[in-house]
């Protein structure tokens, strides 16, 4: 009786765990469009970014460009925040990233600087907050792939191994069971015979 209520109880889960795995990959489905869309956009703004930085370099040099880099820092403060949401079994972050400008102008001037730079610090800025929404994005997807190879290994665990050691422990009791009540009959049987000899 407890093996058969046990057997009941693994195939209760593992239905259970195959239903999870089908919202998993219907979650995984639902999301693969949008991170593939991000991920172009990043690469995209990434690509540019570096292609801005190196003509950047060229016109300033790298020491000149590293020393505004430092000033700029006093001007921009970047505040996030990072709240989790529960989405199928795994936590998900979201983050809030806002950069905050404490004066409007610029730590540089004009007359030394490069004509690219603007458009550098405009593009660091779009590609700040494209990274932030890429890898949210991938991360979900990472945590979700994770937690369908976990279930997928219970599942495979209770069909393979559990489910069937618990089917073979129970034929072997209901034989050893078919076979005491066929000596018992035996039994009862050559008792019957005796009584009637005597009788």
């Amino acid at each position: 009786m407890s093996l058969q209520k046990k057997l009941t109880f693994a195939v209760k889960g593992e239905n259970f765990l195959k239903f999870k795995l089908e919202q998993i990959i219907f979650e995984i489905k639902k999301n693969w469009d949008n991170y593939l869309k991000q991920r172009e956009i990043f690469l995209k703004l990434y690509k540019e970014t570096m292609i801005k930085l190196n003509q950047t370099y060229k016109e300033m040099g790298k020491r000149e460009l590293n020393s505004i880099s430092k000033l700029s820092k006093i001007q921009y403060n970047p505040m996030i925040t990072i709240n989790y949401i529960k989405k199928i079994t795994t936590l998900v972050p979201i983050i809030d990233y806002e950069l905050i400008r404490e004066e409007s102008l610029p730590a540089y001037s004009f007359e030394n600087t490069s004509h690219y730079l603007d458009d550098l610090i405009i593009l660091l800025i779009k590609f700040f907050e494209s990274l932030i929404i890429f890898s949210q994005s991938e991360d979900l997807l990472l945590k979700l792939s994770l937690t369908f190879k976990k279930i997928n290994r219970r599942i495979n665990g209770l069909k393979n191994v559990i489910i069937p050691e618990l089917q073979i422990d129970i034929k072997k009791i209901k034989a050893v069971l078919e076979e005491i009540e066929r000596e018992n009959y035996v039994r009862l049987k050559n008792t019957k015979d005796l009584i009637t000899k005597n009788v």
